[in-house]
């Protein structure tokens, strides 16, 4: 049987020196394993010479069916062990604990005292793991109970451990109580503690304890920057990211993700792009999230010929991968090519997911092609068994709104399962306003009034509907019923990027710190504009209110 497998070193060497063969020939026979076939014949080699039956052997081997992806195989030859101990245990908790079979490694996580061992400082890490798979607080809760039992509750792992499972289950203030009790802390605690208010959204705490920290890594500075860019707060997702730099700290692959994903955001293409010399020059190219968040930040900053470049140079793509280029061809106006991408998609035999066909359906919105939409629509059940949510309902309404079949758009919300939300409601009121009909119009403008009292923009496209047929009277009625609400208008705000920094500004704002000169550069403008006899109103009110 292994004849067709490589072997590194002699067989009557293995059996004379058990040892030796430990320690070099049959872990390096482990290290050789790529595929299934491997893993079955150094099964076969180990039952006939009872090695199955050695506790560290065993583990390695579990240890390498995990890293394979065989862990099912690697539990099976687990079971028939007469005589586990603790590491064996130990082994397969951390083989099942981020999987599917999280369960069973907490099944197996209290079998340990069952059979009459004491959990130690690796059991307890590698049973709350599979807690935060699971977000089974209280399993989580009764494993920090027998922590207390058996003494280990003051170990710096297994409190990080306990950090972890709370925060990641959403209990954050038991997680602070726990670091703030810890006798010592690492800095994997400390990164346990700022990951954890990043994840449930506080990221001001996080940034506070990020602080305080008496040192710091890598990971410390992604889970801060991960953090802002997670809660929408780009600008200082950035700005960590640069004061990261500045002490000169290397980032690593999920480091780049965050602040990509920051880029992508703020449409940040020149910082963006040095990110993505950065990878190059590094080789930062291990994991397919980070090119295809290049890909994302591409697109959403405007230059879509280097989004497909990229993906073109890719070796492997995932479904995330086709489904962001879709969407990014999509965003372009693209939308023949779009479908083509998806067409190509589904020649490669990769199976689109959800989002895929929301980015399929939004291109097909956005050069009008109704029958391809509804067709896609369709096949999203029939031919993948992806049952449409409401973000798909929402494509189709959009899609048929445009094109102007506005009837059979409204019957599409009322015998969809789902209430349909202010963005559906929305689509039909901008649709109402591209085809001037009036009462579609009065009758989203009512229902989005009952989910989205407070949101200007509905009273402002009903206001251009009326105006647009001339009705004057409905104008003001519109208007003051605003008044009445006490709905004020958003002020409408922009960005710039000048030298890899973004600046944002709001109508009326002067919170800039340059604000007084960027006035004054306005006001020469002005000037300029007025002398050659052309003053467009917008100038004309920044001009105004300058000289108040």
């Amino acid at each position: 049987m292994l004849r067709s497998f490589p072997l590194r070193f002699s067989l009557s060497s293995f059996r004379e020196n058990l040892h030796t063969c430990l320690d070099r020939g049959f872990i390096s026979l482990l290290s050789q394993c790529s595929n299934f076939r491997h893993i079955i014949q150094i099964h076969g080699f180990m039952v006939p010479r009872g090695f199955d039956q050695d506790n560290l052997l065993l583990s390695k081997f579990v240890e390498t069916c995990s890293i394979l992806s065989f862990k099912d195989y690697g539990y099976l030859v687990f079971t028939l062990k007469t005589q586990p101990d603790v590491y064996l245990y130990n082994t397969m908790i951390k083989s099942l604990s981020q999987t599917d079979s999280a369960k069973e490694a907490i099944f197996l996580f209290n079998r340990i005292q069952i059979m009459g061992f004491r959990p130690d400082t690796y059991s307890f890490p590698f049973a709350l793991k599979a807690v935060v798979h699971l977000s089974a607080i209280e399993a989580g809760k009764e494993i920090h109970g027998q922590t207390i039992r058996t003494g280990l509750d003051s170990n710096v792992h297994v409190v990080t451990g306990l950090i972890q499972m709370y925060s990641s289950c959403g209990q954050i203030h038991d997680a602070r109580k726990l670091f703030d009790g810890m006798p010592f802390r690492d800095v994997v605690s400390w990164n346990a503690m700022v990951a954890g208010y990043a994840k449930v959204g506080d990221v001001d705490n996080a940034r506070v304890l990020f602080e305080r920290m008496p040192e710091r890594n890598v990971i410390s500075w992604t889970a801060v920057i991960a953090g802002y860019s997670q809660v929408n707060r780009p600008n200082e997702a950035i700005e960590v990211f640069r004061r990261m730099q500045l002490e000169d700290v290397e980032p690593d692959e999920i480091a780049m993700l965050a602040v990509l994903s920051a880029c992508s955001h703020l449409g940040a293409l020149e910082l963006g792009e040095w990110i993505h010399n950065y990878i190059d020059k590094r080789g930062l190219y291990k994991i397919i999230p980070l090119t295809n968040s290049l890909i994302d930040m591409y697109a959403k900053s405007g230059n879509i010929q280097k989004a497909i470049e990229v993906f073109e140079n890719m070796k492997h793509r995932s479904v995330i991968t086709w489904t962001t280029m879709i969407a990014g061809l999509a965003l372009h106006g693209l939308g023949r090519e779009a479908l083509e991408m998806f067409s190509r998609m589904e020649r490669a035999r990769v199976k689109p997911n959800e989002v895929t066909f929301i980015a399929v359906l939004s291109a097909c919105s956005h050069i009008g092609l109704v029958d391809v939409g509804r067709w896609h629509f369709n096949c999203m059940s029939s031919r993948y068994q992806i049952t449409p949510k409401i973000e798909h309902y929402g494509c189709m309404v959009d899609l048929l709104g445009r094109a102007g079949y506005l009837q059979e758009a409204l019957e599409l919300v009322r015998k969809m399962p789902f209430e349909a939300n202010g963005a559906i409601w929305g689509s039909l009121l901008a649709a109402s306003r591209i085809h001037g009909d009036v009462e579609l119009g009065e009758c989203a403008l009512w229902h989005l009034i009952e989910v989205e009292p407070d949101n200007s923009g509905n009273y402002t496209l009903l206001s251009n509907i009326y105006a647009a047929l001339g009705r004057w009277h409905e104008v003001g009625l519109v208007r003051k019923m605003m008044r009445d609400k006490g709905v004020k208008k958003m002020p409408g705000g922009s960005s710039i990027e000048v030298n890899n920094r973004v600046h944002e500004f709001v109508a009326g704002d002067k919170s800039h710190p340059q604000s007084e000169w960027i006035y004054k550069v306005l006001y020469e403008i002005n000037k300029i504009l007025k002398m050659t006899g052309y003053v467009p109103k917008e100038c004309k009110g920044l001009l105004d209110h300058d000289e108040e």
